[in-house]
């Protein structure tokens, strides 16, 4: 059955990103075609990239980087919540992301972000990250504003045409990482 990460996109104390993932995934878990897992950078505790070599030779001299590689080769796609901050992502979602090469290829993404503006700039950066990585970014995006789906700015509480618009992504995506699989055989 096709895997799909779920990526916990912050690491800040007080983030909202761990509730957006467990809506997220909450919605996911009701679907019959996939594996939804969430997969936190909190559990693996990156350093700023300290490996000496460059990702693309597969050749890691630390075990964080060796338990992250193991991760993520072993799904077929992500769900990467995101946070935007000075129009990006965050820099410890960019750092997990640079640990690896091969294990992010032919594979399928796709994004749900937020911010004061829906987080979209933060996801359009990642779409230009991950396409060199040989990602396959889905269309479908869900954008959440602090101000309409959060309350006080902090609690999430989007509206119900939220949930259609994850659906939708998660429709895409799945459909996407299953058909790329034969890519990585």
């Amino acid at each position: 059955m096709t895997r799909i990460a779920i990526i916990i996109g912050s690491t800040r104390p007080g983030r909202t990103a761990e509730n957006v993932a467990r809506w997220v995934h909450d919605l996911a878990a009701k679907r019959d075609d996939a594996t939804f897992e969430l997969v936190d950078l909190l559990d693996f505790a990156l350093p700023h990239l300290d490996e000496a070599l460059p990702a693309a030779t597969g050749q890691y001299d630390h075990s964080h980087t060796r338990e992250w590689s193991e991760t993520i080769a072993s799904f077929d796609g992500f769900v990467f919540v995101t946070p935007e901050y000075n129009h990006s992502t965050s820099g410890a979602l960019k750092n997990a992301i640079d640990f690896l090469f091969a294990e992010w290829a032919d594979k399928a993404a796709a994004f749900v972000s937020y911010g004061v503006d829906g987080g979209a700039r933060a996801a359009e950066h990642l779409r230009q990250v991950l396409g060199q990585l040989k990602v396959a970014d889905v269309q479908a995006q869900v954008t959440l504003s602090l101000h309409t789906d959060f309350e006080n700015f902090s609690a999430l509480r989007p509206g119900p045409h939220q949930e259609e618009k994850v659906t939708v992504m998660l429709d895409q995506l799945v459909s996407w990482a299953s058909a790329l699989r034969p890519l990585r055989v």
